[in-house]
């Protein structure tokens, strides 16, 4: 089981990694080693709640698939072990993230203070824009 929140957990089962070869630098090593991580997690088949799934699809942006399909690619270590452990993190912080109801908004009034701050400074302005359009008589 993996640990979300203190409450919440996923079980590892629902994950699918997957080992493959890194791109970019790293001699003859990354031709040979399946270093990257590839993380898949099936949202839509997934024990999240059904608000913390709209969420989480907002979040994930790219890395959700028209299937809803979480994927999360590490590749930034050069150890297997390193990448499925960054994996998993940016995993569980991006669960961690979407579980977080937002608070929702209260409608606030401003203060009659500072409508009447607001009123004079537009009335300030305006006459200062009014001084620049007349033209001047030189009298």
């Amino acid at each position: 089981m993996l640990q979300i929140t203190p409450t919440f957990f996923i079980d590892e089962r629902e994950l699918q990694l997957e080992y493959i070869r890194a791109s970019g630098p790293g001699g003859q090593n990354v031709n040979k080693v399946a270093t990257a991580v590839q993380l898949r997690f099936d949202v839509r088949a997934s024990t999240l709640p059904e608000d913390a799934k709209m969420r989480l699809r907002a979040l994930a942006g790219q890395r959700m698939t028209n299937e809803g399909t979480l994927l999360i690619e590490a590749k930034r270590f050069r150890t297997q072990e390193q990448n499925r452990a960054d994996a998993l993190e940016r995993f569980v912080e991006l669960l961690h993230r979407a579980l977080v109801k937002p608070k929702p908004r209260k409608k606030t009034r401003p203060s009659a203070a500072s409508k009447e701050k607001r009123l004079k400074a537009k009335k300030v302005r305006g006459a200062h824009k009014r001084l620049r359009s007349q033209p001047f008589d030189g009298e």
